[in-house]
């Protein structure tokens, strides 16, 4: 049977070697191609220490803004393994500063692909970052493989829940638990009856208050309006009415696009 080699796509430590192969390619004048993102490419080829053979490397770099470069300059005093410490850049309001990452790969794809390829990576590898250290889906002391899966499951699904009640929110990106908890779940509620009838006031505690109860009054309304026609409807129609009115932006460009539109209060 054919045996295909290993396909590899990793980032490197910023480590002496890595920085001289920066500066080498920042002082040769390289062609630094467009990759997406406000990054630039280009490749070239090391060999590290413990390394059999040399490798294929992809250098990435973004221009910071002059705003940021006060920021890096902080970092830079504070901690010298940070990528941007080389002895030949020196940062300040006149300098132009790059932010680097270097690729190490052994795909035979153009450095426009690869790039492309480790965003995607990235993209993917940050929901399990957030599943693990906001949702708590890590750091389970019991040894009962059961109990470990019920819960995993759980936290799945109140994961699934709240991105889709935080699409509700704002449909154009995801939002993670870290910054939507807090502004959405920081408040206090008020109980009161008069007539029979029961009235529940929340106060949101956030400083953004007036925008979040803003938001939160067209998601009720949204809610409130799938309330009125809910004995007319299944499970699966309410289910999918919330899916596609959460989800809108990944339905413009289908023929058939979402029956309900949340819109703002004047």
């Amino acid at each position: 049977m054919r045996s295909y080699p290993e396909l590899r796509l990793f980032k490197v430590k910023c480590t002496r070697n890595i920085k001289a192969l920066i500066k080498r390619n920042m002082e040769h004048n390289r062609h630094w191609e467009n990759v997406g993102c406000g990054f630039e490419g280009v490749e070239d080829i090391i060999r590290l220490e413990g390394w059999s053979q040399s490798r294929r490397v992809i250098i990435l770099r973004k221009k910071i803004k002059n705003k940021d470069i006060g920021v890096l300059q902080q970092e830079k005093l504070s901690d010298q393994s940070k990528q941007l410490t080389f002895h030949f850049a020196e940062i300040d309001n006149k300098t132009s500063a790059y932010e680097h990452a270097v690729l190490v790969t052994n795909l035979e794809d153009e450095i426009f692909t690869l790039a492309h390829h480790y965003r995607d990576r990235g993209d993917s590898e940050n929901n399990f970052d957030e599943l693990k250290n906001q949702w708590g889906w890590c750091g389970y002391t019991t040894q009962d493989l059961k109990r470990c899966k019920i819960i995993g499951k759980f936290i799945a699904l109140i994961y699934d829940w709240w991105n889709i009640f935080t699409r509700l929110v704002d449909p154009n990106c995801h939002r993670e638990a870290v910054t939507s908890r807090p502004q959405l779940l920081n408040a206090t509620g008020k109980l009161t009856e008069h007539g029979r009838q029961k009235v529940l006031t929340i106060t949101s505690t956030h400083a953004k208050t007036e925008k979040i109860a803003k938001t939160l009054t067209v998601i009720s309304r949204f809610f409130k309006s799938l309330q009125e026609t809910a004995e007319q409807l299944t499970s699966p129609v309410i289910l999918k009415r919330i899916i596609e009115t959460a989800f809108r932006k990944f339905f413009e460009k289908r023929n058939d696009p979402p029956s309900v539109v949340l819109s703002a209060p004047a």
